[in-house]
């Protein structure tokens, strides 16, 4: 080997340990990655919130329709009965 493949070497041997170092340095962060899980967290529930929300808003309509709906046949029926009555009478 020449002295420059020798220092070829070595400078690949010190990229390498300085990645394996720096990946070492990231897991026993634990602050990160704890901050990392619970960002990760709050974005998945806030996307179940967003589609539950969707859904809710979706149904929403046919909540406040429903009531208008039986208000109204209660009426119509109510006066059906009332005019038979009468008319009766």
């Amino acid at each position: 080997m020449t002295v420059q493949e020798i220092q070829q070497e070595i400078e690949r041997t010190r990229e390498h340990l300085g990645e394996t170092v720096d990946g070492l340095a990231a897991k026993a962060d634990m602050k990160a990655r704890a901050r990392a899980k619970a960002a990760e967290a709050k974005a998945r529930a806030q996307e179940m919130a967003a589609q539950v929300s969707g859904r809710m808003a979706a149904s929403d309509g046919l909540q406040r329709r429903w009531p208008a709906a039986v208000a109204a046949g209660v009426v119509i029926a109510g006066s059906v009965a009332l005019w038979r009555w009468k008319k009766k009478r």
